[in-house]
């Protein structure tokens, strides 16, 4: 049985029951990073084996860790696994092998960021992590976005971005962004894109959401 788990985003109470006792209860608990990952297990004190499993891990690891263990965990750094990080890559090798696979569902950046945006979220598209290369297309798709579009961005990187957004995305458009959800400094910036570069702080994890295009 392989376990995918949602876990914390910042607050280490945002964790269910149920994912406690499953992490309690399975053999291994495969990790994105484990040194990340044992924060969370102490404070719960959880102390099964762990291994790593990243977006360098070979396939053929994986299969024999899926073939080795009865009872699999999978959690990534934080929030829902597969959701752009390697968990995705486990589980399709998973359902090739026909392992059996349950969901443990926990918090989630981007969901989180929606609820709170204001903007319309009975469809929307999601990006991602911003492409380093290839952004062009990325931004024109932006531009003519016909739903809320919404994706993933570092602090290294989040004023480059909105400043590579100007030339695409008008000023009569809604801009939020999501900044260390559910952590000491959350913070939530509204307002046209003009206005959110203007009031950002590049420090922490950042969720950008942008209304889809007026008509």
């Amino acid at each position: 049985m392989l376990y995918i788990i949602g876990t914390p985003i910042g607050n280490l109470s945002d964790i269910s029951f149920r994912a406690i006792e499953t992490l309690k209860s399975v053999d291994v608990i495969l990790c994105e990073d484990t040194r990340v990952s044992r924060k969370l297990l102490n404070h719960y004190e959880i102390s099964k084996p762990t291994i790593s499993l990243h977006q360098h891990t070979t396939d053929d690891k994986t299969k024999s860790l899926l073939e080795k263990y009865e009872n699999i965990a999978y959690i990534s750094d934080a929030g829902t696994p597969g959701i752009s990080d390697p968990g995705g890559k486990l589980v399709e090798l998973a359902v090739e092998a026909d392992h059996e696979i349950v969901t443990i569902p926990g918090a989630s950046a981007i969901i989180s960021a929606l609820s709170v945006s204001g903007l319309p979220t009975d469809k929307f598209t999601f990006l991602g992590f911003m492409p380093r290369r290839g952004q062009t297309k990325v931004l024109e798709f932006i531009q003519n976005a016909q739903y809320t579009t919404c994706f993933y961005e570092s602090p290294h990187r989040i004023l480059k971005t909105l400043e590579a957004l100007k030339p695409f995305v008008s000023s009569e458009r809604k801009v939020v962004i999501g900044r260390e959800l559910t952590k000491k400094f959350e913070t939530v910036y509204r307002g046209s894109l003009e206005d959110v570069l203007e009031q950002v702080k590049p420090k922490g994890e950042f969720v950008v959401i942008i209304e889809k295009v007026k008509k």
